[in-house]
């Protein structure tokens, strides 16, 4: 299933942060979303999300328009997101921010990834709200691929984790990507952008300045819309 998107325009009140954004991503591939802070990524990550309201613009899930479907009805329709911020629930063990969401506790849905992350499968029963800030990062990352959506949508996920747990992370997506999955992924890390986008949009105040393969763009262009 294609997530694509026709010159979104969004923001908040009256200030627009994303300018006229177009793209898609296809089945089992990865968009990343780079840029300096404050360019608009996160922004148009919450109007994909249904979030944030469109001011103008269109998104369509497989050809059916996504104008009014609420955040959380989307993930019945295959797709999951995972905000910058406020990622866990604090308050709840990292195993009820886990399974918080699904009909059952089986634990076969986690196998893979707590091989992958064998922390979380030792924390359990330890309250979500006492993990470090990269920790709960990876919980969030975690419960977000255990869902086993269609599309997810990640906001810098891999800001403050351990760069081994990195590399873990983007074996996941890639695995995820083998089986058909699709990813947009708002990103300032280019080794992990490098190891699991297929696209590249390198937004400027709102604006795509670039567009397509990493590899092709290349990184020193890329990151000559990164420095401050």
């Amino acid at each position: 299933m294609t997530l694509a998107f026709d010159d979104v325009v969004c923001g908040y009140g009256d200030t627009v942060v994303v300018r006229g954004v177009s793209g898609q991503v296809q089945p089992g591939q990865a968009l990343a979303v780079v840029g300096r802070n404050g360019v608009g990524k996160s922004t148009l990550l919450k109007a994909l999300a249904g979030q944030l309201p469109l001011t103008r613009g269109r998104i369509s899930w497989n050809g059916a328009l996504l104008a009014g479907t609420p955040l959380h009805t989307r993930l019945g329709l295959g797709i999951a997101y995972a905000p910058q911020e406020n990622v866990v629930f604090g308050e709840l063990t990292v195993a009820d921010n886990l399974w918080l969401h699904l009909n059952d506790r089986a634990t076969s849905r986690y196998e893979e990834l707590f091989a992958l992350f064998p922390l979380l499968q030792r924390r359990l029963n330890q309250r979500a709200g006492s993990l470090s800030g990269g920790e709960r990062k990876l919980l969030s990352f975690t419960r977000t691929i255990g869902l086993q959506a269609r599309l997810s949508m990640l906001d810098e996920p891999t800001e403050g984790v351990q760069p081994e747990n990195i590399d873990r992370m983007a074996t996941a997506v890639n695995r995820r990507k083998a089986d058909g999955a699709s990813f947009i992924v708002v990103e300032q890390n280019l080794e992990f952008v490098a190891a699991v986008a297929d696209s590249v949009i390198v937004l400027d105040h709102g604006e795509v300045v670039l567009h397509g393969r990493f590899a092709e763009l290349g990184r020193e262009r890329i990151e000559q819309h990164m420095v401050v």
